[in-house]
């Protein structure tokens, strides 16, 4: 009886925290312009919209094929899901994401913890939906932070400290950057 409670504590607690990264990776694009989420702001081309697109396509690959659930939607093809196209609108992909999570949030919900599952492109195929909630909550997480820093060199715009002033960084800017010549200059 206790492992079941156990089980779904772990079960809403990761499902929980991957509601709540999804939100803040859309959160990234709010404001800007069609320009400003499409445009390459490294020199692997990483952007706003193309992290976006990238992780609707493998939540739906990870909740939909990996448990025999496919997504019934379209799925960019594999290394065609980083960017958008010109052809693809920012409410399309915004959509399909939103559609990939109803349809995460039915699989996580129709399934125990330690429901099997099978992905064929991992060195150790057999999986549980716990694995792919634990996976999928660091790939969200790990594609938030990329997004919280372009957006930060975009616009200045910080999601993790909104109380603090844009003064605030310019001084925190300065005392870091102080300290890094410090620290060369000593060593």
């Amino acid at each position: 009886m206790l492992g079941h409670v156990i089980d779904d504590f772990a079960k809403e607690y990761l499902h929980s925290d991957l509601r709540e990264i999804r939100e803040a990776m859309l959160r990234k694009l709010d404001g800007l312009s069609e320009y400003d989420v499409r445009r390459p702001l490294t020199s692997t081309g990483t952007n706003l919209l193309g992290l976006v697109k990238h992780l609707a396509a493998w939540e739906a690959r990870y909740f939909g094929e990996v448990f025999d659930r496919p997504f019934p939607g379209v799925i960019p093809e594999r290394g065609t899901d980083l960017w958008a196209t010109e052809h693809e609108t920012l409410e399309e992909i915004i959509g399909r994401y939103r559609r990939v999570w109803e349809h995460s949030d039915a699989t996580i919900a129709a399934l125990p913890i330690d429901a099997p599952g099978r992905v064929p492109w991992w060195p150790s195929p057999d999986v549980m939906l716990f694995n792919i909630l634990v996976h999928m909550l660091t790939e969200t997480s790990r594609h938030a932070g990329h997004a919280d820093i372009l957006r930060e060199h975009l616009d200045g715009s910080v999601d993790l400290a909104p109380t603090k002033d844009p003064a605030f960084w310019k001084s925190r800017h300065s005392e870091i950057t102080r300290a890094a010549r410090a620290a060369s200059e000593r060593l």
